[in-house]
């Protein structure tokens, strides 16, 4: 056991000993920085003394718009209803709408989740493909040391890495948040619309709810780069093929999205979060029914990336 966790230390090494993975998160720090300086020259500047009078003048304007314009089925129409339905639960239950503070920009700073996924498919895509084109996977497999336990020691240091990278997010978006802005003096609320009607949340909770059912789209989509890298041993092939799925996947689910069997397409599944509260993708889908599904992909990935790597020559 001492072995295996020395491999997975290995890997992490040489995970964070390249200059490539710490550009990733000066880019990651550059990209915060930049949303930050943004938010605080254009942010909506909300205070406790102000912010009912701007929601109430907002829902006076709203209303005379859709007055002049009364067409139910546009995309205003369903826009306005939606912002006046919210401002007036707001006024209703005292929760002043997310201004600038370090609450809330970590709350907003949640969108850049996809960053994370994106780093660690490069990181995935290049693992096991790079052994095989620099030639020091032979150097790996002279050991005696089984090559699922080789494997899987990458696997697990990827997903590590995912986490780290994650948690970096999360704590550099609090301290860049707090920097700039400053904490506000209560943690503030988020509204969010579930099976029940509009609902809120503290924006603490809802950014960990956030983060942790994202993780499962991480792990479907680093497990599947890491299994193309396993499988054809092609770094660029990888990255792309695991880009373009990470770009597309919901395109592809929502083109398709009269048909049938779309609900069976792995990225109709990834997002969980709508079974807690909010309406599932399509109808009759069930957590049950797409755990399984993940599941059943999940066990593909890892049956192709340990099957064919374990099987196959190094040469």
């Amino acid at each position: 056991m001492s072995n295996f966790f020395k491999l997975i230390y290995n890997e992490l090494f040489k995970i964070f000993v390249r200059k490539s993975t710490w550009f990733m998160f000066i880019a990651l720090l550059i990209v915060l920085l930049g949303m930050g300086f943004l938010e605080k020259g254009f942010g909506d500047d909300y205070t406790n003394e102000n912010w009912r009078t701007e929601l109430e003048q907002e829902n006076k304007n709203l209303q005379k718009d859709l007055e002049e314009d009364d067409i139910e089925d546009s995309p205003f129409y369903d826009f306005a209803m939606s912002t006046i339905e919210e401002n007036n639960y707001r006024l209703e239950n005292d929760i002043m709408p997310l201004s600038t503070g370090g609450w809330s920009f970590m709350y907003l700073t949640a969108s850049f989740l996809g960053l994370v996924s994106l780093f660690t498919i490069v990181i995935a895509a290049g693992i096991v493909a790079n052994e095989f084109s620099q030639g020091t996977i032979k150097l790996l497999l002279i050991r005696p040391i089984h090559r699922s336990v080789i494997l899987l020691s990458k696997y697990i240091a990827v997903l590590i890495f995912g986490f780290i990278t994650a948690v970096s997010l999360l704590l550099l978006s609090l301290g860049v948040g707090g920097i700039l802005f400053g904490f506000e003096e209560h943690i503030p609320a988020v509204v969010i619309e579930n099976t029940e009607g509009l609902t809120h949340l503290s924006v603490l909770k809802e950014t960990i709810y956030g983060y942790s059912f994202y993780s499962v789209n991480l792990i479907m989509i680093t497990t599947l780069a890491f299994m193309i890298s396993a499988v054809f041993r092609n770094n660029a092939l990888s990255i792309g093929v695991a880009l373009f799925l990470l770009f597309t996947g919901n395109t592809v689910v929502q083109f398709f999205s009269d048909k049938e069997w779309a609900k069976y397409i792995l990225f109709a599944n990834t997002d969980l979060r709508p079974y807690f509260g909010g309406k599932p993708l399509f109808e009759g889908m069930t957590l049950s029914f797409s755990v399984i599904t993940l599941l059943v992909y999940y066990a593909i990935f890892v049956f192709l990336a340990w099957g064919i790597f374990t099987k196959r020559d190094v040469a």
